[in-house]
């Protein structure tokens, strides 16, 4: 092939010799496992790596990088393994074309499976080494750029996962030109008639602008050599993409978006770059707000630039970027720039290079805490947010985080263990709740207990994946400790049933049931059991048993020990029924379901009653005598309306010693007759009667009583 010889001769202008000599071999061998293939176009398919590879050569990549890009699609397509790969061209290109290929050989329940797993693969291997992930984006905009042969159905598919996904990713590494790329032709295949208009539309505006334009640009460069600071200043295009975008966002016509003019401006250091915007702010008044200091607070690929909107001529807004030859090399190629400019500013390379290696650091943190590759993926999308904010910590440190993220974001951001035990926010000095959304300058200090600990609720409103994923991890390993507590308990009272002493089960009949159930300890039993995974005196049965074989389901013995007791500090290994509030005095049954732990119900409890009776394991359960904690407990009434009513009702509760968790009402008739629901935290029925009384005592409280629902 013609191309290949081209392509190894642009090679020699930045390889040497044995370097291009391997990506000759790569080519050859990729070529040889591929014959008799093509594309849906037609095309030989070694044309397809062929051209990933070029793409990658105009950032400079290494040969094995080259060579791992012409591989890319041998393990995934042909019979070729990773053994083969590694003895032939050695280990780190190996692991390269695996961490690009696809898990077609696993089963999968699902398709949005298959996908989830492979990203993780893909995303964990990039990871180890950036290269992965840029082979991958050079294939999928190839794919793109020849995604005309495809069905219309596979087209919008992948551009819909490449807006989604791989565009986010190039933005987060700093790929510029690959994302605006990326974008655009998503765009086309998911929207191909709004972009046909819209690219029509630009094409007859770019001819009336350009007049403006060039005036707008010789004004700037005359200021700029008159003010003694030599610099390029050319206009900026709007894609297509961004176009649309800011239409959508920000509900503009064609005309709004596209009458807001672009320049950059590029200078030779950084305090030249301050310089020039001292002398645009002279040329143009700047519009307040709308000034972004990028340079001193880099965003968290390492871009790094001066933003500021001002009044152009005859009003038309004016968006202006100024940035060093460096800053703008590494804006447009992002962790790319570290092969592209390998002679450039090594202060802003290393910048860019150690904020992509904390980012990739914080991938493999969030695997090591996800359950399975779709929560994995979820944790991810959250830190792809295009957007940041950028926060001071007490000591004045600057923290980007993405735009939406809470007080607990910034905790976990902190530090993990300030996450963990984060109790309120002092934000701009002002107390506040955790769940607040932080703003871009927000001074943020965390108030700690160590008694505290993550609450499952602060997964609705957390917007990085670090965070999500810790609190997931804290929670699963609180729920497996406080469940084989649990377990533990249910297995004595099963054990004593059958008249066994629990102390008299040794640690070898132990492993030997562990080991039975495949599970890693004795430890892991008790929290299945905990979790309604295993029923207790079925484990009892087969500790008891000599051989411990031939186990089976069977129904357990009516129970002659003592019930199980709650003390109210159970965690979150018990939860207390919403259907019929159980609290303490009241008579109570626990239901077990299997991974879902044990449920407290009122013994009479009318939705336990029509549950079937296979639904879940029942056992005796009995309130401790020092049972402690607040329980929640409804009220309703009949009242009739006056004005300060409910401050009254809500008087009379907090004068009986009781916390108001909710209140609401309704007007049956839409007279003056109100129902009114309380949800007030008691300590037991005792308590709750003195509540009540005390509410009864308030005028115009027509009738009133305990609600179960």
């Amino acid at each position: 092939m013609s191309e290949i010889g081209e392509f190894t001769r642009h090679l020699g202008h930045y390889l040497g010799a044995p370097d291009v000599a391997l990506v000759e071999r790569a080519f050859d061998f990729s070529a040889s496992a591929h014959r008799g293939q093509f594309r849906k176009s037609g095309e030989p398919y070694i044309t397809h790596p062929l051209a990933v590879a070029s793409i990658l050569s105009q950032w400079h990549l290494d040969a094995q990088g080259l060579a791992a890009a012409l591989l890319h699609d041998v393990m995934e397509d042909t019979s070729v393994t990773k053994n083969e790969l590694e003895t032939t061209f050695g280990k780190p290109v190996a692991d390269m074309v695996d961490g690009v290929s696809k898990l077609d050989q696993i089963a999968f329940d699902s398709r949005e499976e298959a996908q989830a797993e492979s990203f993780r693969k893909m995303l964990l291997a990039m990871a180890r080494d950036v290269r992965v992930i840029l082979i991958k984006l050079a294939d999928r905009l190839h794919n793109l750029r020849t995604l005309d042969a495809m069905a219309p159905v596979h087209r919008k598919r992948i551009a819909r996962e490449t807006l989604d996904i791989y565009a986010p990713i190039a933005n987060r590494l700093g790929l510029n030109a690959l994302y605006l790329e990326l974008q655009d032709l998503s765009f086309k295949q998911l929207n191909p008639m709004r972009c046909r208009i819209l690219a029509a539309a630009i094409k007859a505006a770019r001819g009336n602008r350009r007049e403006v334009m060039n005036r707008l640009i010789e004004s700037m460069r005359q200021g700029l050599a008159g003010a003694g600071i030599e610099a390029t200043v050319s206009g900026r295009e709007k894609t297509i993409y961004s176009v649309y975008k800011k239409m959508r966002e920000k509900r503009y016509t064609f005309s709004q978006v596209f009458d807001i003019y672009g320049v950059r401006v590029l200078v030779a250091d950084k305090a030249r770059c301050y310089s020039a915007m001292g002398v645009l702010h002279e040329l143009y008044k700047p519009i307040p707000g709308k000034f972004k200091d990028y340079i001193a607070i880099p965003k968290a690929n390492g871009y790094q630039s001066l933003h500021t909107t001002l009044f152009g001529p005859f009003g038309t807004p004016l968006e202006a970027q100024i940035r060093t030859h460096d800053m703008h090399r590494v804006a447009e190629a992002g962790v790319a720039a570290h092969w592209l400019y390998k002679s450039g500013s090594a202060i802003d390379l290393a910048e860019a290079q150690r904020e992509t290696h904390k980012w990739l650091q914080s991938l493999l943190e969030i695997q090591s805490e996800s359950r399975d590759s779709k929560e994995f993926l979820e944790n991810v999308k959250g830190d792809l947010f295009p957007e940041e904010i950028y926060v001071f910590t007490p000591k004045g440190k600057i923290m980007a985080l993405p735009s939406g993220a809470t007080a607990v974001d910034f905790a976990y951001g902190v530090h993990t263990d300030i996450g963990h035990h984060c109790v309120a926010a002092r934000i701009n000095y002002e107390l506040l709740p955790l769940r607040t959304e932080l703003k871009s300058g927000d001074h943020v200090e965390i108030l700690t207990s160590p008694t505290a600990r993550p609450n499952p609720s602060w997964l609705a409103f957390v917007a990085t994946g670090k965070a999500r994923s810790r609190i997931r991890h804290f929670l699963k390993g609180l729920q497996q400790k406080e469940s084989a507590a649990l377990g533990e308990r249910l297995l004595a009272q099963a054990l004593t049933t059958l008249k066994v002493d629990p102390d008299s089960i040794s640690w070898d009949r132990w492993e030997a049931l562990a080991k039975e159930y495949g599970a890693r300890s004795h430890l892991e039993v008790l929290a299945d059991i905990g979790l309604g995974k295993r029923l207790s005196f079925v484990v009892a049965q087969a500790l008891t048993r000599a051989g411990g074989k031939g186990e089976s389901e069977a129904v357990p013995p009516a129970a002659t020990g003592s019930a199980l007791t709650l003390r109210g500090v159970e965690g979150v290994a018990i939860m207390y029924a919403k259907c019929c509030r159980p609290i303490p005095g009241d008579a109570v049954v626990g239901q077990f379901r299997k991974g879902q732990g044990l449920t407290v119900h009122v013994r009479d409890c009318a939705s336990l009653r029509r549950q079937r009776i296979d639904q879940g394991e029942i056992v005796d359960i009995e309130w401790s005598s020092d049972v402690q904690g607040v329980f929640d407990a409804g009220v309703r009434l009949v009242v009739s309306d006056r004005r300060g009513l409910l401050a009254d009702l809500a008087t009379a509760i907090a004068d009986a010693d009781a916390n108001i968790d909710a209140v609401s009402l309704e007007r049956p008739d839409g007279g003056s007759v109100v129902a009114m629901f309380f949800g007030v935290q008691v300590r037991d029925r005792r308590h709750l009667a003195q509540v009540m009384r005390a509410m009864r005592r308030v005028p115009d409280v027509r009738r009133l009583g305990r609600a179960r629902t």
